[in-house]
């Protein structure tokens, strides 16, 4: 496994990774975050998250685990966020960052570069952003994906939570036949908290930050008692629904959620979750898409 960044690299060594490499492009925002975390709090995690899975790909990289060749890029640090310019923020429009995309992506492709993935650290980004993946496809002989890194989180603890419930009820069934109590197995990763998931400025977030950057992350977080009526843009009417209320954002104080319970171990769990799905996702990405000679 060769992982180089683009901007450490010569043109020539940009060139040459071209044939076989993995194009990674992290993008997040510049945004508010409540009153704890910084405006750069989407670009740093998906950086994070991009930086642990390449590391994990590396530690795995032997002769019987292939592991692709990857170029990582620059992260993106501006994305679409005008709902969030009653507080402060940095934004592009939807047709702005689908063009900045657009050429981005068609850079790659006259350096030779035929795969590539946009790993997205923002919610404000994830339509622009598929969009610009399906357009790029179209009009170039290449694959893209993209995803953004929440998502993935899911993936690993489908895959781990059952192994963990095999062993677990092994050992709590004995456990429980010497107590006369029921064996209980907790779920792993976000547990009882999935909902909150990736919420915005809230537990999951604040945790996250709270692994990666504590040194940014202010250490006044004040309860936040729950907003009648509550916002549509987090929990819809109805599955399946996306609703926005003028004005919503603003009203609930720029947070879907209360970040008083964050904790930096479930911040550095979900980080590792989360960077394992993305490490896993590469994979999967080259095995379907390895050019053959």
């Amino acid at each position: 496994m060769t992982h180089r960044n683009l901007t450490e690299a010569t043109w020539r060594e940009t060139r040459a990774a071209a044939g076989d490499a993995i194009a990674v492009l992290p993008i997040g925002s510049q945004e508010q975050h409540a009153g704890h975390l910084p405006m750069g709090t989407d670009t740093m995690l998906a950086d994070a998250v991009v930086g642990r899975a390449l590391d994990l790909l590396a530690e795995e990289a032997g002769p019987d685990t292939p592991v692709p060749d990857l170029v990582r890029l620059p992260t993106l640090p501006y994305g679409h966020s005008p709902h969030h310019l009653f507080a402060a923020a940095l934004t592009l429009s939807a047709p702005v960052l689908g063009t900045v995309l657009d050429e981005l992506l068609d850079s790659l492709a006259e350096c030779g570069y035929g795969r590539v993935l946009v790993v997205n650290g923002h919610g404000g980004n994830d339509e622009i952003v598929r969009l610009a993946v399906k357009r790029f496809a179209l009009r170039a002989e290449v694959t893209a994906a993209t995803c953004s890194y929440w998502t993935l989180l899911d993936t690993v603890e489908t895959e781990e939570a059952t192994v963990e419930t095999e062993e677990a009820t092994v050992e709590d069934a004995a456990g429980a036949a010497s107590n006369g109590s029921d064996a209980a197995v907790a779920p792993c990763g976000a547990g009882d908290r999935a909902g909150l998931v990736p919420g915005h400025a809230g537990w999951f977030e604040t945790s996250l930050m709270l692994a990666a950057h504590p040194e940014l992350v202010r250490a006044e977080r004040p309860a936040q008692p729950p907003v009648e009526p509550p916002p549509l843009f987090d929990k819809p009417p109805y599955p399946g629904l996306t609703v926005e209320r003028h004005g919503e954002w603003e009203r609930v104080g720029g947070a879907t959620d209360d970040a008083a319970g964050a904790d930096a171990r479930d911040g550095a769990r979900l980080l590792d979750r989360c960077a394992r799905g993305l490490a896993r996702a590469l994979l999967a990405f080259d095995a379907a898409t390895r050019p053959t000679a």
